[in-house]
């Protein structure tokens, strides 16, 4: 079966076409990033807002719990049977507006959660501190909490990139757009292999986003630009 599944995966006719491994490896890519940035410019700022003042804490643990607890193919499965599931949606195909408000949704609780509690436990000294120098608070939450808070922040928008990659998956199972199609279309057709070479591709793009928002994390965090500057300078 392997050397079936290395067959499939290295002939060209399987990635040509619209309905080709390419295509939908694209539409899913698509997917991912446009639930992924809708996500983080609806969720990133009230959430930090809400870290800054200290309010809100409830609903930033609340908002995770359900996340966690409902079903996101349920939630996919309501919306693709409605409006949002009968149109095609651009280059996300149909069902392709019902998969990424499903993922948006599922994006969420990560990107919320982290970014309250990173702006919560910066150490309140520091805070004081900066008050203390004659700071404003927009100044004092520039400065100095969201570059602290910054590799937690990070890390929940990484954290919600694979999540959001895996579960587009299963927009497959509602006629939707991306990788799902390969293992859905194997499972249809009786052919083993097509469906492992479907989990083979969901999870190395799974593990090349991983890798490449590791990269991003480390040059993107300005405390650790500042010690990298500081050994620099001392050497």
């Amino acid at each position: 079966m392997l050397g079936d599944v290395f067959s499939y995966l290295t002939d060209g006719a399987n990635w040509s076409g619209s309905a080709g491994i390419a295509a939908f490896g694209i539409q899913q890519l698509l997917l991912t990033a446009t639930a992924l940035v809708i996500a983080v410019v609806v969720g990133l700022p009230p959430a930090l807002y809400l870290g800054h003042r200290g309010w809100g804490g409830f609903l930033a643990v609340n908002v995770s719990n359900v996340g966690r607890a409902v079903p996101v193919f349920a939630v996919l499965l309501v919306l693709a049977l409605g409006p949002l599931g009968s149109e095609k949606f651009g280059p996300f195909g149909r069902a392709g507006l019902a998969t990424l408000v499903a993922l948006v949704l599922f994006a969420l609780p990560p990107i919320i959660t982290n970014a309250y509690v990173a702006v919560v436990e910066v150490d309140r000294g520091v805070i004081e501190a900066a008050r203390g120098m004659g700071m404003t608070e927009a100044k004092v939450f520039s400065s100095v909490q969201l570059p602290l808070a910054m590799p937690v922040v990070l890390t929940g928008i990484r954290l919600a990139l694979v999540q959001v990659w895996a579960t587009a998956t299963i927009a497959a199972l509602v006629a939707g757009p991306g990788l799902g199609r390969v293992i859905t279309r194997g499972f249809a057709n009786h052919r083993t292999y097509e469906v492992v070479a479907g989990a083979v591709l969901v999870a190395v793009g799974a593990l090349l986003l991983e890798g490449l928002a590791m990269l991003v994390e480390r040059y993107a965090d300005p405390m650790r630009r500042a010690r990298r500057e500081i050994a620099r300078a001392a050497a």
